[in-house]
């Protein structure tokens, strides 16, 4: 398959392993390089506003966090038509709903890319707002990736290890190093109110 491939990532960071997508696909851009026809983009909660994206795109492959009912980690790959029916396997949020819009829109229009592939791994929290990803599904980034460079290598989309710079992605102040990194401990950030109302004693 020749031609433009994008390569995006959904989900919304601020709810634990919602953000897998779009880890993913900041770790992409860290550890390879694409040429031009290859465009990254942290696609968030975007829903239809990322239709022009799909449109301008030959092959698509999707990061995201779906819930398949299976044990937290695991990896599920999906290609071309079963991708609009697992996008929806459970819903987990608005931004689930809203990619399967995008693709039907985008099929409706007759300029859904020809090619699909979502790599889907199991989440195991999803109601964390705050948390970050856990470490079951965090550590299925690598493999996500490798798995990504591989289908689009056999597709015509080869990379070398390196960078890919790009404004697509997040503000760095919110990617996945930093964000970590930043996290106050369990103390410091009462996750359960405001400790100036707790009953005493509590």
């Amino acid at each position: 398959m020749t031609g433009t491939a994008l390569v995006l990532g959904i989900g919304n960071v601020l709810w634990a392993d919602e953000g897998f997508g779009v880890r993913c696909v900041e770790h992409l851009a860290q550890t390879a390089t694409f040429g031009p026809e290859v465009t990254l983009l942290d696609g968030g909660t975007q829903g239809l506003y990322l239709l022009p994206f799909l449109d301008a795109a030959d092959t698509l492959l999707v990061f995201d966090a779906v819930d398949y009912g299976l044990t937290p980690g695991t990896m599920k790959i999906v290609e071309d038509d079963e991708v609009p029916r697992f996008m929806g396997a459970k819903k987990m949020s608005l931004h689930q709903t809203g990619f399967q819009d995008v693709i039907a829109t985008s099929q409706l229009m007759g300029t859904c890319p020809a090619r699909l592939l979502l790599v889907g791994c199991q989440p195991e929290e999803l109601e964390d707002y705050g948390g970050g990803l856990r470490p079951v599904v965090a550590a299925r980034i690598p493999e996500a990736v490798r798995i990504a460079r591989d289908w689009l290598a056999a597709e015509g989309f080869a990379s070398a290890d390196g960078e890919t710079i790009t404004d697509n992605l997040a503000d760095v102040s919110i990617r996945h190093d930093a964000y970590e990194g930043g996290r106050p401990t369990a103390s410091e950030a009462c996750r359960t109110g405001d400790a100036r109302f707790f009953p005493k004693g509590a």
